[in-house]
């Protein structure tokens, strides 16, 4: 498919290896002619340097024939006009980044229909969400829903002593009050989409499915779930902290954020009225300890430097604060940072590569693909994608038992009228489910893909 990015900084570039590992042809346009040269010494693509709302621009990076654009530079008016010229100059399909907090929910819908925008990506936002969500269940190392949050997938680490240990997964439901499946399994380098007889093991990284309430039943019974972290510290006032001292502070929680500008911390002081905000520089030891980390319940790591983050984090978890989140955008820090002891871990990044991805494949199903959501989970090495039935399914009021499924592919969820069914082998796929589906080294584009 032919993908026109404009844009290609640390969110840009991101989107690029993305695309292009999915097998798109991908035209990469930015003013800065070293930051193409990086990106083609890395990927196959064409590079078109100049500006992005420069007409004899788009037209020689080919946007009249391009099935999506996709504009993420740091101004979100330059990514509407980029947007609105590439729509008008016969690109089918554009998505926007906009991030500031002034456009609110109604002026954003607003901008959409106005402009014809596909779709509209916040990163700041949509990583506040994602550590919201784990905040709610500290347990967990990453949390995402589905269908209105009825349905989660959550990765937690199998630890010493766990009653999961040495169990095996068809024994599991008689062991455990709680509804769930395990649906993957990370030991060490190796990804597994496990059947009843596989047995799991201390040290494993698992990925459940099910309900919220049965998830957390579940954390009760194997002695993991821990108080709500009520008391929540911040490092750092970006944008994401922004929008997640919002989201703390509309479900009761106490923030307090630390941020050494002082002028933004004036900023904040207005923006969130509920928040503490503190004028100081997190690096220092002495700073967080005066501002009472040790009595911390999570703490959160969001300056815009990777190296400070992991340090930083490190030390909260010394201190043992219960939960400790920090922002790595690079993979090769993410990866030294969990060697180091980190287990959770937010990119911004990753999230909205993920998002470009998922809409990308439903774009190539000439039949109109029913992907609804695509999440990458067990550190980028397994997909979990939520499919909308359709007419067009054929083996639809099939009992799953007689579907015969390629390998690498397990069937994690259905949610049918606001119910959501944990699979066995004699409940059905039918018109109008929607379907979790887990993979691994698999790409599906629709959902007749699962069948062998």
């Amino acid at each position: 498919m032919e993908i026109v990015v404009v844009g290609c900084g640390k969110i840009g570039s991101t989107i690029v290896a993305s695309l292009v590992e999915e097998g798109h042809s991908v035209v990469a346009v930015d003013n800065d002619s070293t930051v193409l040269d990086g990106i083609t010494n890395i990927y196959d693509v064409m590079t078109v340097c100049g500006s992005g709302t420069d007409c004899e621009i788009l037209k020689e990076a080919g946007v009249s024939e391009a099935e999506l654009v996709v504009a993420v530079t740091d101004s979100d008016e330059f990514n509407m006009l980029c947007c609105y010229l590439a729509k008008s100059m016969g690109a089918a399909h554009t998505i926007a980044r906009i991030r500031n907090p002034e456009y609110n929910l109604n002026s954003l819908a607003f901008i959409k229909q106005e402009l014809g925008l596909s779709l509209i990506i916040n990163p700041e936002m949509l990583a506040a969400k994602e550590i919201h969500n784990i905040i709610k269940m500290p347990s967990a190392l990453k949390i995402e829903s589905f269908s209105g949050r009825r349905f989660e997938i959550i990765e937690m680490m199998i630890g010493e002593g766990s009653p999961l240990h040495n169990i095996r997964l068809m024994d599991i439901r008689n062991k455990f009050k709680a509804k769930f499946l395990v649906t993957v399994v990370q030991r060490d380098d190796n990804i597994y989409i496990p059947d009843g007889h596989f047995v799991l093991r201390s040290g494993d990284k698992i990925g459940l499915t099910g309900e919220s309430g049965e998830l957390l039943k579940l954390m009760r019974t194997l002695g993991l779930e821990r108080k709500q972290s009520k008391n929540v510290m911040i490092l750092g006032g970006s944008r994401t902290a922004y929008y997640l001292a919002r989201l703390l502070g509309e479900t009761g929680h106490r923030v307090k954020v630390i941020e050494r500008n002082n002028s933004r911390c004036d900023e904040l002081s207005d923006l969130l009225p509920k928040a503490v905000i503190i004028n100081g520089d997190g690096a220092q030891q002495e700073v967080l300890e005066e501002e009472g980390l040790s009595t911390t319940d999570a703490f959160v790591s969001l300056t815009g430097m990777d190296e400070e983050n992991i340090l930083i984090s490190i030390f909260a978890s010394s201190m043992h604060v219960p939960k400790v989140i920090a922002k790595i955008n690079r993979p090769e820090l993410a990866v030294m940072a969990k060697n180091l002891g980190l287990d959770t871990m937010i990119s911004a990044r990753k999230i909205v590569a993920d998002i470009l991805v998922q809409y990308a494949r439903a774009l190539e199903n000439s039949l109109g693909s029913n992907i609804e959501t695509l999440y990458k989970i067990m550190d980028e090495n397994a997909e979990v994608l939520e499919f909308n039935v359709k007419a067009d399914f054929k083996p639809v009021n099939i009992p799953l038992k007689e579907l015969k499924l390629k390998e690498g592919i397990l069937l994690g969820g259905i949610i049918r009228n606001r119910k959501s069914i944990l699979p066995t082998g004699d409940d059905v796929i039918m018109t109008g489910d929607r379907v979790i589906v887990i993979t691994a080294n698999r790409r599906l584009n629709d959902l007749s893909d699962i069948l062998a």
